[in-house]
């Protein structure tokens, strides 16, 4: 049996991962991709919690999660591409005329 101390820091691994690429690409889909990586440490907290205790709740959440994370991308794609159909790049620091 693997101790639950290691999906907590994998999870902290890919979290802080996700957190770097959102702090410092400036590229849309990287963005998608960074955020999508802090939903899966999420996830493997859950799970890891879930196994832990031995009930399912965790699992469900995380199939929520999934579910939310799948939304998330169809929505951004959207966005992604009106900013490269308006701007022809999807650089997010050139789309100031965006904005309210």
């Amino acid at each position: 049996m693997v101790p639950i101390e290691y999906y907590m820091v994998l999870s902290a691994a890919v979290f802080c991962i996700g957190v770097f690429g959102i702090l410092t690409r400036r590229n849309a889909l990287m963005f998608l991709m960074s955020v999508e990586l802090m939903l899966n440490a999420a996830n493997i907290n859950l799970v890891a919690f879930s196994f832990q205790n031995g009930n399912l709740t965790g699992q469900v959440f995380s199939l929520f999660t999934m579910a939310l994370a799948a939304a998330e991308v169809a929505v951004g794609i959207g966005i992604i591409l009106v900013l490269y159909r308006n701007f022809d790049d999807v650089d997010v620091t050139k789309a100031t005329t965006m904005r309210w």
